[in-house]
C-alpha cells in the first residue's frame, strides 16, 4: 500500500478542506487541541504539504519562513507506512531549495526519536503545549 503514497506542496486556500479534514482529525479530535491553538495566522504564510493514497489525502505538514517545521499529522489508518518521513522530507526539501539552513520544530516527547532519524537534535528541555510535553528541535543543513 505504501507505493502509492505520494507527497505534494499543497494550496492553503484550494486545499483547505483536506488540511483542515487531516489537522481537526488528529490534533483536535485524537490530541484535544483546542481549535483556537490549532488555527493561527502563520497558515496562510505556510508552505503546507500534502501526502495522498491515490486522491485521498492522508497526511499534511507545514513550513513557516523562518524554517519552523509543524502541524506534521497524519491520519490514524495509515500511520507506520513512512508517510511522516514522506513529509517531513518534503518539507527539509522546500527548506533547504529556500535556503533555510536551519530546519526547527516542536516535537511531543514520544515523537524524539523520529525526528532524530531525520538529522533533527533536541535543543530544549520539556515543556508543555496544548497540555502535552513538548521539546524544541533543531536540524542543521550542510
Amino acid at each position: 500500500m505504501s507505493s502509492k503514497i505520494r507527497v505534494r506542496v499543497a494550496n492553503w486556500q484550494k486545499d483547505n478542506a483536506d488540511l483542515r479534514r487531516i489537522r481537526e482529525a488528529v490534533f483536535i479530535a485524537e490530541q484535544a487541541v483546542p481549535p483556537e491553538l490549532e488555527w493561527d495566522a502563520e497558515d496562510v504564510e505556510a508552505v503546507h504539504f500534502l501526502a495522498f493514497e491515490g486522491d485521498y489525502a492522508i497526511g499534511t505538514a507545514r513550513l513557516l519562513p523562518d524554517g519552523h517545521i509543524g502541524r506534521v499529522s497524519v491520519l490514524k489508518d495509515w500511520r507506520g507506512l513512512k508517510v511522516g518521513d514522506q513529509l517531513m522530507r518534503a518539507a527539509i526539501e522546500e527548506a533547504e531549495r529556500r535556503n533555510l539552513k536551519r530546519q526547527l520544530l516542536t516535537a511531543q516527547v514520544y515523537a524524539i526519536p523520529f525526528y532524530e532519524r531525520l538529522g533533527f537534535k533536541v535543543a530544549s528541555g520539556e515543556f508543555l503545549e496544548a497540555g502535552l510535553p513538548h521539546v524544541d528541535m533543531v536540524r542543521e543543513s550542510d
